[in-house]
């Protein structure tokens, strides 16, 4: 076996495609669903669609064939997270003796109210897994600017191993055995970015997205504490990085259909995974017994049980408490 496969075509897909071929110059497959996308993705050499004017690397072979993973030593799972278990099952037949995978989504399962690596666990058993999360963006990725991101496994040997088949000059993958906390920081600043682009849509200031994203954090500082997360992965990279980025950026989906919501706007065409998540994120909170009136309020408003206005002012009319 030698090669990456990456299952998923869209943009984040497509650059860690790129990245994959530039670490190891080793063949690469980008596996989409659509074969005249693909068809259409080899011939221009670049994905026209997601990231126009950012050449493919010449490693990377574009495909609609799902069986291009037998091939691969590591397999790049790049779907949304509600649709993660059903791709994991089509692979599971196809992977060979050894191969990693690792899941590149971030979200929370709905219904069971799931982490991505649990849902892994459960679909493909024995399977060597990791997961890569952290503050990136695809087209800053493929342009070669600087990106720092956490690639978390339960083994150190193997998170060491695959760090170093996608550590490239500008795109540099940190360690980490704490599965966990990593994709909870991945699930849950999504939602956060959602309630952080709803105060910009409304024209609160940034004082007030600032305290959204410092309220948000200790939600989620919460939640991982209940979920046996450590602090320092949660105030790092795939944590707090993670959140800096997705609720101030106007680049990330998630600030982005906030700021809609907040304006009255419809929201954008393409879905944000904050939106998916929300109720997921809640729900698996409400199960440890933590608190998180921002997320739920993101949730509500999703769901289109009230409001912005109606939300803002429910989590302003909230009990003076310590900050702890």
């Amino acid at each position: 076996m030698s090669g990456v496969a990456v299952v998923g075509a869209g943009a984040w897909g497509t650059a860690l495609a790129n990245v994959a071929a530039e670490a190891s110059a080793a063949p690469v497959a980008l596996i989409g669903r659509d074969a005249a996308a693909m068809a259409a993705i080899e011939a221009a050499r670049e994905n026209a669609r997601y990231l126009p004017g950012a050449p493919l690397n010449p490693h990377v072979t574009p495909t609609a064939a799902l069986d291009a993973v037998a091939g691969a030593e590591v397999v790049l799972l790049v779907t949304p997270t509600q649709t993660l278990r059903a791709v994991a099952a089509e692979l599971a037949p196809r992977l060979q003796a050894g191969a990693a995978v690792v899941v590149c989504a971030k979200g929370v399962e709905r219904g069971a109210n799931a982490l991505p690596p649990e849902v892994l666990a459960d679909a493909l058993p024995g399977v060597a897994l990791a997961l890569l999360s952290g503050p990136s963006f695809a087209d800053d990725v493929v342009r070669g600017l600087p990106t720092a991101v956490t690639l978390a496994a339960s083994d150190e040997a193997l998170a060491a191993r695959l760090a170093g088949r996608l550590a490239t000059r500008s795109f540099r993958p940190y360690t980490s055995t704490d599965m966990t906390g990593v994709a909870l920081g991945g699930a849950a600043k999504n939602v956060l970015a959602i309630a952080a682009g709803a105060a910009e849509g409304r024209g609160l200031g940034a004082s007030a997205v600032a305290a959204l994203i410092a309220r948000g954090f200790a939600e989620l500082a919460r939640l991982g504490a209940a979920l046996g997360a450590r602090p320092e992965t949660l105030s790092g990279l795939s944590g707090l990085g993670d959140l800096v980025l997705t609720a101030t950026s106007p680049k990330s989906r998630n600030f982005a259909l906030g700021r809609a919501l907040g304006r009255g706007e419809p929201a954008p065409a393409k879905l944000a995974e904050g939106a998916a998540t929300a109720s997921a994120l809640v729900a698996l909170a409400d199960a440890h017994g933590v608190e998180l009136p921002i997320s739920r309020a993101v949730a509500a408003v999703v769901a289109g049980r009230v409001s912005v206005a109606e939300a803002i002012e429910e989590l302003l009319a909230r009990p003076l408490k310590s900050e702890a």
